[in-house]
């Protein structure tokens, strides 16, 4: 019996007093299902879905190519063969993600010889105790749609994210690259809300700063070309 079909839907009466609550539909009840069925399709359907999402969380964590190809081969490989372990806590998206993530940190633990990553606590801005900047700050949002400075905003952006710690690119890449809200996040990287919001605004701390050096440098670059 079909629990969503329209005829039950106008033979159950809704209270006035109690507005009907809207269904929320899974955009991956169907690629779910046909994992579920080991359908001969369904390894395709999962890399159309989640293929270029899983590689760009797995290169904003490892911030490399290679290792990234291997995390997400890895990763969507186990999606597909522990599909029956998922119980339906979190969507199918946060699982996904988590896996990703979890494959990505793994790859940086045994990666040989990487460099130490920078503690934030040594680049953020300082702030007075009622949580103000301490440091000045300067007006360059004029200067940002500026097309000779956008090249290598772009690329002075990649290299900064690429300076944060691992599991704050991961927060960084799945909110405001992906989308996905505070909780997905937390759901995505098994942490809290609260964690979650804390390292999102950390990173942009530490990004907004090395925006605003670059800027700075580039406003003084172009005035002394003008």
């Amino acid at each position: 019996m079909n629990l969503l079909s329209p005829t039950l839907a106008t033979t159950n009466a809704v209270s006035p007093q109690r507005p009907a609550v809207p269904i929320r539909v899974d955009p991956d009840a169907k690629l779910l299902a046909a994992l579920r069925r080991r359908d001969r399709t369904a390894a395709e359907c999962l890399v159309a879905h989640y293929g270029s999402r899983a590689y760009r969380l797995a290169m904003g964590i490892t911030r490399n190519a290679q290792d990234a190809e291997e995390t997400v081969n890895y990763a969507l490989w186990s999606v597909i063969r522990k599909i029956e372990t998922f119980r339906g806590d979190s969507s199918l998206g946060s699982w996904i993600y988590r896996i990703v993530a979890n494959a990505a940190y793994e790859k940086l633990r045994g990666r040989a010889n990487r460099r130490d990553e920078i503690s934030l606590d040594e680049v953020l801005p300082s702030f007075h105790e009622d949580g103000l900047h301490s440091g000045p700050t300067s007006d360059w949002s004029a200067s940002i749609d500026d097309p000779a400075v956008q090249t290598e905003l772009r690329a002075m952006l990649d290299s900064a994210i690429g300076e944060l710690p691992a599991h704050y690119r991961a927060v960084v890449v799945l909110h405001d690259v992906e989308g996905l809200s505070m909780a997905e996040v937390a759901g995505s990287l098994g942490i809290t809300v609260a964690t979650a919001k804390s390292r999102a605004h950390r990173g942009r701390l530490f990004l907004r700063k090395r925006l605003a050096v670059f800027m700075s440098d580039a406003t003084a670059s172009i005035g002394a070309a003008s």
